[in-house]
């Protein structure tokens, strides 16, 4: 297991750390994240798109649990936050998209823990007051 621990100072900070992963990332790799409403979760994923060379703005699927981006890696962005099970997350397709070829960043993940391969990215942000933020990152894969 390889992690980092990044202190961020603000929203910007937040956006910047999530495009340096997201240049990282490769079609089929998963994101999960962890954090407190008003964390960095949507912050960080506008990141992950602005790395992956998505232009469109990137808003939270609050409503709508995933929105597509279109791209050379398209980017599946999830906020399963209104989903009771992972039952539910698979019913709407989860493993479609898993196949699709894109990258899939899951806001609240701690709802559905048996969801993610071993060689999932977890970041975990915790909201430091003041718009600073530190991200635990981790990932199996890399070590």
């Amino acid at each position: 297991m390889v992690y980092m621990i990044i202190k961020t100072d603000s929203e910007n900070e937040t956006i910047l750390e999530g495009e340096k992963l997201g240049r990282t990332l490769k079609p089929g790799a998963v994101v999960a994240l962890y954090g407190d409403l008003g964390a960095g979760k949507t912050a960080f994923t506008r990141g992950i798109a602005k790395g992956l060379g998505i232009t469109m703005n990137v808003s939270s699927p609050t409503f709508t649990i995933v929105n597509e981006y279109p791209g050379q890696t398209p980017l599946f962005h999830f906020d399963i936050y209104r989903l009771e099970s992972e039952n539910e997350l698979f019913d709407i397709g989860w493993d479609d998209y898993l196949d699709r070829g894109g990258v899939c960043v899951v806001e609240w993940s701690d709802k559905v823990p048996g969801a993610f391969t071993p060689d999932a990215f977890e970041v975990k942000i915790e909201n430091l007051g003041d718009n600073k933020r530190c991200l635990l990152i981790e990932n199996g894969k890399l070590s």
